[in-house]
């Protein structure tokens, strides 16, 4: 391939500029006379608030405006909307839970924003914020989900019965509970997905401004446009055009910084009536409170297998915790997103899943990377290890009997997904040569020569890559020389940059460094899909292919026009990005003829630019899929658990840059091992406080927990899109946490332990041990 061609591991454009210090986050915007907000938040879990004074706080030198939710009434602010208008089992709809920006009369979570605070120092608001008085009545909170459904639990709406916000089901019920009637044995295991702390290294921020006539907002996101729609529609009720949302560079996302917060509200509120700029950023204390938790589900999976251990059906009941309030996307992670991929890569014949979404008073709960398929994948692969060992076939065997064949393809799943292309066994075999299964056994009798239990586990994973059904790009040949590439989805560190620099030198023969993308201001493209549900480079990618070749046909006309010949004997010829008449030696760089074309349009002459905008219909997933293979040691007298060994062989179709899904997939998977081996969030029973809120009590996984992570991609092309690519960015957080967890139950199994619950904390371990010496 040509220098920076596709397929090649080319190191990534945008790490000199972000490294160096030369990046732009939310928190580097400083605009003129900006003041400072700061939010005050709630200490109790649920309470009523008995009165609010703010009169102290608003005396406070500096202070220039305590902000409430009576204010924030009567400009007629809207609540924060939930997107997802879900229909019950029943036919209902989904139960309601109204959001505004700052708690009108009811606090329902530690951490709930109370009021807002500004001032023109970040200290002055502070210590208005500390001036400000509110008596609170305490009531009752539900925390554990667990038990938060059952009846006399308290209530955190008191018109949603027993907690529960919807009651959902998928699949179907008959057909499963015929197979399950007819089943030679049924496995039953219930697992718990442990609620998590995103902790994205840059913290949310936001700074807004407004001039009298339109409102700005700057703020870390996921995808501007998706936060100009709500503000301007159900929060201010304006015009679209009078909402501009950007997006700077994003220190880390992962589902968590795709949604409308309180905080833009409040800050463009602020503005608009202060009728100067107003900033807020969170600090790492309070993000534990406000951002959106990830997982939180409880989960009983029922298979059923015939005599020879072929899969006939699966059931699942999924409590999923919502926390207090129902977030931008909440109620569709576990159930349209999740149940997708239950089937996973196996041939089952029917399957009913069961969701029940649950109101704790806690932090709201919405998607983190991967977006209910981690917890689908968990519950599988969890299941089979289990139905393994109870009829007595090896673990390998049994998932070989039941994967779809790449012959069978493409597959219609028990869920009614259209899998175009996959070689399920193929990967799995590559998988287990490249751990050396095989070997394994005198690994095992190494370790526990030192002492040590070591165990084996595999996990094979299905994702299913979503999101917006359009995308846009934009194509600009600037007057400095550069080429402009607009696009409609956020890096937040993926490698976007890099991605679509080589997709655009790919089709156009620029070079690479003549190449700047533009992302995150909704001015620039009138929709955006952002970035979320792995879907950046497939649908970007294809709004970028049919970009580039309305550029090029643009390019012929002009070319034929420049070189005084018929735009039938044109050809482009992308390897050198020129235009040539065909049969002859005639022809010009694509770079020298937009810069003839637009210094004609200066002098006013007539030419053909050649700029292109052009829209791309995202009609179908891709279903990216993998092996992971987990080596894990235990220490018996301590429950410590480390991961020397980790291997994952991964079909993401076409790899457009190996070093980069390579990198994507390390970081997945340390999420995973974080969430399965060290991640805890922990509220009190009884006074509903976050125990776990901050980095002295939450344990995000360290350099030395990691192990090397060895990644090999097998390229099965992806049918359904011009590219051939599979999402990639979540793959790693799909297939970790039950590989991890399968090599720690094959550890302590010799031991008497059969079942351990994420995360396995030394503590869990170690206390699971000593049960089963004392059983």
């Amino acid at each position: 391939m040509a220098k920076f061609g596709l397929s090649q591991s080319v190191r990534r454009v945008e790490d000199p500029r972000l490294l160096t210090g030369r990046g732009q986050y939310t928190d580097d915007i400083a605009m003129p006379g900006q003041a400072h907000g700061i939010v005050l938040r709630s200490p109790q879990a649920h309470a009523t608030i008995a009165s609010l004074d703010t009169s102290a706080a608003l005396a406070v030198p500096g202070v220039l405006a305590v902000i409430t939710a009576a204010d924030l009434k009567a400009a007629g602010i809207g609540d924060l909307p939930c997107l997802i208008p879900l229909k019950n089992r029943d036919g209902s709809p989904r139960g309601n839970t109204p959001r505004p920006a700052l708690a009108d009369g009811v606090v329902r979570h530690v951490g709930d924003p109370v009021a807002f605070i500004v001032a023109e120092t970040a200290q002055a608001a502070r210590d208005g914020a500390e001036a400000v008085e509110v008596a609170y009545d305490a009531l009752p909170a539900a925390t554990d989900l667990a038990t938060a459904w059952e009846p006399g639990q308290p209530a955190v709406w008191p018109e949603i019965a027993n907690n529960v916000v919807f009651d959902w089901e998928a699949g179907d019920k008959a057909k499963a509970d015929a197979a399950f009637a007819r089943a030679a044995h049924v496995t039953r295991l219930t697992v718990v997905n442990n609620r998590v702390v995103v902790a994205s290294m840059e913290a949310r921020a936001a700074a807004a401004a407004w001039d009298g006539d339109k409102l700005t907002l700057h703020t870390n996101t996921q995808g501007s446009w998706l936060l100009k729609n709500i503000l301007s529609g159900s929060i201010f009720n304006i015009p679209a055009e009078k909402v501009r949302v950007v997006t700077p560079d994003v220190g880390g996302g992962f589902g968590m910084k795709l949604f409308l917060y309180p905080e833009h509200v409040l800050v463009c509120f602020a503005a608009r009536q202060l009728g100067r700029p107003v900033r807020w950023a969170s600090e790492r204390s309070e993000a534990f409170l406000s951002d959106t938790h990830g997982r939180d589900n409880i989960t009983l999976g029922e298979l059923a297998t015939d005599a020879d251990g072929k899969f006939l059906a699966l059931r699942t009941r999924n409590y999923a915790g919502m926390g207090a309030y129902l977030s931008t996307f909440a109620p569709f992670i576990p159930t349209g997103a999740g149940t997708k991929v239950l089937a996973s890569v196996y041939g089952f014949e029917a399957i009913h899943a069961h969701v029940i979404g649950v109101l704790t008073n806690t932090v709201p709960v919405d998607a983190y990377r991967g977006a209910g398929r981690p917890e689908s994948n968990y519950l599988v692969e969890r299941l089979i290890d289990a139905t393994a060992r109870q009829i007595g076939v090896d673990r390998i065997e049994l998932r070989r009997r039941n994967m779809v064949q790449q012959s069978a393809m493409p597959w219609l799943s028990a869920m009614g997904q259209r899998y175009d292309s996959g070689d399920f066994a193929q990967l799995m075999d590559a998988a287990l040569a490249k751990i050396d299964w095989a070997g394994f056994p005198a690994r095992r009798a190494e370790a526990a020569r030192r002492g040590k239990q070591r165990g084996i586990g595999l996990a094979y994973y299905l994702e299913a890559t979503g999101g917006a059904a359009t995308e846009n790009a934009k194509v600009v040949f600037a007057d400095d020389g550069m080429v402009d590439l607009y696009v409609g989805t956020q890096s937040t560190g993926q490698g976007h940059e890099t991605a679509y620099a080589m997709m655009t030198s790919h089709e156009l023969g620029i070079p690479i460094d003549k190449i700047r993308v533009r992302q995150g201001d909704s001015e620039t493209l009138p929709s955006g899909g952002g970035t979320g549900g792995a879907r950046s480079l497939y649908s970007e990618g294809q709004a970028i292919l049919v970009t580039t070749a309305s550029v090029v046909e643009k390019g012929k006309q002009a070319a034929a026009e420049q070189l005084e010949t018929s735009v039938a004997d044109i050809e482009f010829v992308s390897a050198g990005g020129r235009f040539e008449v065909a049969g002859t030696d005639r022809g010009i760089g694509i770079l020298d003829l937009a810069a003839v074309q637009r210094r004609r349009v200066a002098a006013g002459e007539s030419a053909i630019l050649l700029d292109a905008m052009e829209t791309a219909n995202i009609d179908t997933h891709t279903f990216p899929n993998g092996c992971h293979v987990a080596e894990v040691e235990v220490d018996p007298e301590t429950g410590i658990v480390t991961v020397p060994r980790y291997i994952v062989v991964d079909d993401v179709g076409h790899a457009l840059n190996p070093l980069i899904v390579r990198g994507q997939v390390h970081g997945g998977v340390a999420q995973g091992i974080g969430q399965a081996l060290h991640e805890r969030t922990a509220y009190d029973n009884g006074s509903g406080q976050l125990l776990s809120a901050s980095f002295m009590d939450y344990c995000l996984p360290r350099a030395e927990d990691l192990p090397d992570i060895d990644v090999d991609l097998i390229e099965v092309t992806c049918e359904t899109n011009p590219l051939g690519v599979k999402g990639a960015g979540e793959a790693g957080a799909v297939g970790s946490p039950p590989a991890a967890m399968n090599a720690l139950v094959d550890a302590l199994t010799p031991a008497g332990v059969t079942h351990i619950d994420m995360p396995a904390t030394p503590e869990t371990v170690w206390k699971a041990l000593q049960a089963a010496k004392a059983a």
